[in-house]
């Protein structure tokens, strides 16, 4: 399933903690056993023939129904383990200072806590359930979301006073932009309600993490594209709004995992607790 999900027997290798040739090896095996070439390779890519989609779409479910059953019958009350994927800054500013309630209210209840390269695609294989920034999920997911931003222009204060209270494009040709992956369209939508969508910054530097991005805007390191939350949260007296103008952001924090899972103890348990906390 791995193989699948990451199109790369390196990376799957890399994730089951195994070699590429003895994950290749054991491709072969499954193959030889099914009589059915399974995957096309070139170099480290692989992706499935027609007759390995079959296959799998075949077998990926009972696969489920399998990891389930064993779920079922091993709860013989000791630990419940999810595995979560949550942004770093949603962790550090919404869910770490809340997580005292709930191991109160359900102390087996133990997280995993995975903040790298969080995708939709990863639900039901290396993560339970995920908490994403995204525009909109995939209809096939269980989803709630979680809240509605606005897009803000964070910068030092040192640099307001430079930039002044209105927007000017030749001022802000100069300045170098901070960006988060996970928000590419954010500082479109931005130029957009400035009324300057051809702006082209000197730079627009790419970040990662949130909270880096927070602490490269206060050090006076360029102008951070992120949401009004993120802003308000972090309570950073060095940091200020650039601008009063009201930007509706095209991403939103939305909790997600496959239908199925939401009947699993962990993932309800954590479901219902983050719905109820208004997180």
């Amino acid at each position: 399933m791995r193989v699948v999900r990451l199109g790369s027997a390196k990376a799957a290798a890399s994730e089951l903690g195994l070699s590429p040739s003895a994950l290749s090896r054991r491709i072969t095996a499954l193959e030889d056993f099914t009589g059915k070439r399974l995957f096309t390779r070139q170099h480290q890519t692989m992706k499935l023939t027609e007759e390995g989609r079959l296959f799998y779409e075949a077998i990926a479910p009972k696969l489920d129904e399998l990891a389930l059953a064993v779920e079922s019958q091993v709860d013989d009350g000791g630990v419940l383990r999810l595995h979560l994927g949550v942004p770093s800054l949603f962790g550090g500013q919404r869910l770490f200072p809340r997580l005292a309630e709930l191991r109160k209210r359900h102390p087996r209840l133990h997280i995993d806590i995975d903040s790298n390269q969080l995708s939709e695609s990863r639900l039901g294989d290396t993560l339970d359930a995920a908490i994403m920034l995204l525009e909109e999920p995939d209809p096939s997911l269980y989803s709630v979301r979680l809240d509605q931003n606005k897009v803000y222009a964070i910068v030092a204060h040192e640099l307001l006073d430079t930039l002044g209270n209105v927007p000017n494009v030749k001022r802000l040709e100069k300045q170098t932009f901070l960006i988060h992956h996970d928000l590419p369209d954010s500082f479109e939508a931005w130029k957009e309600a400035m009324g300057m969508p051809e702006l082209q910054p000197a730079a627009i530097d790419q970040f990662d993490s949130g909270q880096l991005m927070l602490e490269a805007a206060a050090q006076g390191l360029g102008i951070a594209i992120m949401h009004d939350d993120h802003y308000r949260r972090s309570g950073d007296k060095r940091l200020a709004r650039l601008f009063d103008v009201e930007v509706e952001s095209p991403y939103s924090y939305w909790f997600v995992c496959r239908r199925k899972d939401l009947e699993t103890r962990p993932v309800k348990l954590f479901h219902n607790w983050l719905i109820e906390a208004g997180l």
